[in-house]
């Protein structure tokens, strides 16, 4: 009878954790400028569920690590495709290289060594220089949608960051 009601109490509780986290998870989004990809973004890594903010921000900060790496592969697949187009793609190129190579490593150390105004900085030098990057094309651009979004991680990533400060 004890360990029923022993195993019957740490299952409530463990609810409660889930609960409280996935409570975490919505207060948080609620705070930043797009709640779905927020939410879906966060919700896509299982370790979110037993994340504290810094850990939430940490999560999201490979989230757009994971975009910039693929807008970074379409960019030099449209290299390949689009003479017309080298300038700007090149000119992306190098800014996509300077997200991943400058950007996320300053937010992760940031983060990690509880410094949340360097993250905050570097997702928000990775927003503008998606920005930057869309901006450089005369007319339609083949990467306008990856932009954006990179654009929107960014940002939002940024603004889980501010939670920290």
């Amino acid at each position: 009878m004890f360990l029923s009601i022993a195993t019957l109490l740490l299952f409530v509780s463990q609810c409660n954790i889930v609960q409280s986290d996935a409570n975490l998870i919505q207060q948080i989004c609620k705070r930043t400028p797009n709640f779905n990809i927020c939410v879906t973004s966060l919700q896509s890594d299982p370790k979110s569920s037993t994340a504290d903010i810094n850990g939430l921000a940490l999560i999201m900060v490979g989230v757009l690590k994971a975009k910039s790496t693929s807008t970074l592969n379409l960019i030099n697949q449209k290299l390949k495709e689009s003479p017309a187009l080298k300038q700007p793609l090149t000119s992306c190129a190098s800014k996509y290289n300077a997200i991943l190579t400058g950007d996320i490593p300053q937010a992760t150390e940031a983060l990690q060594k509880g410094n949340p105004k360097f993250a905050e900085s570097g997702a928000n030098d990775a927003a503008l220089e998606a920005d930057l990057c869309e901006g450089g094309f005369k007319g339609s651009s083949p990467i306008t949608a990856s932009n954006k979004l990179v654009h929107d991680i960014s940002v939002v990533t940024a603004a889980i960051v501010r939670n920290l400060l």
